[in-house]
């Protein structure tokens, strides 16, 4: 069937109508201040998880506040290890707003009287009727197993939260430019993410980020795993050389998404890699494979590495007779009996 058919392609291609959504609901938001809180914590299972570790990122950057990120059953399971007695924020991070393991942490959460609870979700669901600030998506709505649109909707909403704690109105404007300039990216860099994706000589994925990048890079690795069951694995830049660059040969698609903060050293890395025989893929602002030529600030345009690489991982899994709807053993939503 044609690629318009495939849910996955759709709601890739329409993600930038869910951005302009999450933006303007963190704009009218009522919100907590930053100093109400000793630190935040940003929490998810799976994909939502590694839109934490970005998130929590970017929020520590820009509002100089202690965040982190943890997966929703270590906060679940191993509370200890994790929260003190400092006044917490938590931010729940969840597509359904049912996933198990974030659910029943945030009760947790709010009957230890740790803190408030901040949702992020694209469905209006359990998860956001304990919560003290409730931010819901519904263009980030999918049919498809694999979060594309939903997760750059939530990662928007994140992005845009963390400005806002930040006093950074400034940065929050800067944003309305982004939907305009993800539907440009899509239009001339999708026949480079076919052309990557349906070359089935190559065996083996490497996405390389570093800061509010990491999370990124481990997102996207997600989406190459679960739609194409393709060996795929994230790392930080400059770890990659400890070890994992002994797996890179002409077989191998090392993937970088490029800093301008960082840009020599991560370029380094991978010119390392293409004279071991790999082929290299760079995303960022400029001086790149696939260059944003945004005008954007850097600290507010992560979603722009998303849109490229998740076409890439949609037209592998169709090179590969599979279907990018409905990946192998997964389902939507992760319920548990816990």
């Amino acid at each position: 069937m044609s690629i318009e058919k495939y849910a996955t392609y759709h709601e890739i291609k329409s993600q930038t109508e869910a951005w302009v959504q999450a933006l303007d609901l963190i704009r009218n938001a009522q919100l907590p201040k930053v100093e109400q809180y000793e630190q935040v914590i940003f929490t998810g299972c799976g994909s939502t998880y590694y839109l934490s570790l970005a998130s929590a990122a970017l929020y520590q950057e820009l509002t100089g506040r202690i965040a982190r990120a943890v997966p929703g059953g270590e906060l679940l399971l191993n509370t200890q290890t994790i929260l003190t007695d400092q006044r917490t924020l938590l931010v729940a991070i969840s597509r359904s707003g049912t996933t198990t393991e974030t659910v029943k942490a945030v009760e947790k959460f709010k009957a230890g009287k740790k803190g408030d609870v901040l949702v992020i979700s694209n469905y209006d669901e359990v998860l956001s009727r304990p919560s003290d600030f409730n931010i819901v998506i519904p263009k980030g709505q999918e049919e498809s197993v694999a979060q594309t649109r939903s997760f750059a909707s939530m990662y928007m909403a994140a992005a845009a939260f963390a400005a806002r704690m930040a006093g950074r109105d400034d940065l929050l404007a800067c944003m309305s430019s982004l939907p305009e300039t993800g539907q440009r990216i899509m239009r001339d860099f999708e026949p480079a993410a076919s052309k990557i994706g349906e070359d089935l000589e190559f065996d083996r994925f490497y996405f390389l980020g570093s800061g509010i990048q990491y999370g990124l890079a481990c997102e996207v690795n997600l989406k190459m795993k679960e739609m194409t069951l393709t060996h795929s694995e994230p790392f930080h830049f400059l770890e990659f050389r400890h070890g994992p660059m002994s797996m890179v040969n002409e077989n191998t698609v090392v993937v970088g998404l490029v800093s301008d903060s960082n840009f020599r050293h991560e370029k380094a890395v991978l010119n390392e890699m293409q004279a071991l025989g790999g082929t290299i893929i760079a995303l960022g602002e400029s001086g790149v494979e696939i260059a944003f030529n945004s005008g954007i600030p850097e600290i507010v345009r992560a979603v722009l590495y998303l849109p490229v690489l998740q076409l890439m991982a949609f037209y592998r899994a169709l090179a590969k007779g599979l279907n990018p709807d409905r990946p192998n053993n997964l389902t939507a939503v992760i319920k548990l009996n816990l």
